[in-house]
């Protein structure tokens, strides 16, 4: 089935005037392309002729099952091994935000994550990343090891001098406390650019 046909079994039916692929077709396009049906807000959906509240909440709970699962499988896979498990779920928790989120992914010594949490909202700078809330976090969970991650809304994965910056102040406290630094991921909706795949980091 094509994503508009699938789109079109969760709507189920259409209007007198719109069929329920004419209704999908018209939420693929206020979207702009199925990569960003996670962006749509239930207002946004209540803006299409031939869906109401009800509908906008199953077509919102659809997708929401769809990062849980995601989710859930990412947690019990080791990161390093299974890296494309770990993007997936990356580009549908952030890649699709209109603010940039700065997230913290905490591991164990095999890899698998403990914990994750956004700890920072807006432009990645040295004014609003605060390291010592990274390491104090990750003491607590008693991590070995860290990762990362915040999504460009431009969808324009090339690193700032900012994200280069805060990324050298957060390896440089990595060693001191001894917990690895595994890498730092700037993710779009479909996509992401890896620090330590592009020779940025050792």
């Amino acid at each position: 089935m094509s994503n508009r046909e699938l789109l079109a079994v969760v709507i189920r039916n259409g209007t007198a005037s719109c069929s329920s692929l004419e209704i999908a077709d018209q939420i693929i396009i206020k979207c702009g392309g199925m990569n960003f049906l996670p962006s749509l807000t239930i207002f946004q959906l209540c803006e299409i002729k031939g869906i109401q509240k009800i509908k906008a909440i199953e077509i919102l709970s659809c997708i929401e099952l769809s990062k849980r699962v995601l989710k859930e499988n990412i947690f019990e896979k080791n990161i390093v091994t299974s890296p494309k498990a770990l993007i997936d779920w990356l580009n549908m928790e952030i890649g699709n935000i209109n603010q940039e989120l700065f997230l913290v992914i905490y591991l164990n010594v095999k890899n698998h994550i403990i914990s994750y949490k956004i700890l920072f909202k807006g432009t990645v700078n040295a004014s609003l990343v605060d390291p010592k809330e990274i390491f104090k976090e990750a003491f607590m969970l008693s991590a070995c090891k860290i990762m990362i991650a915040h999504n460009h809304p431009s969808n324009d994965l090339t690193p700032s001098n900012a994200d280069i910056n805060i990324t050298k102040q957060i390896i440089k406290i990595a060693q001191l406390v001894d917990i690895e630094f595994l890498d730092h991921l700037i993710i779009s909706c479909n996509n992401y650019f890896s620090f330590k795949q592009e020779g940025l980091i050792n």
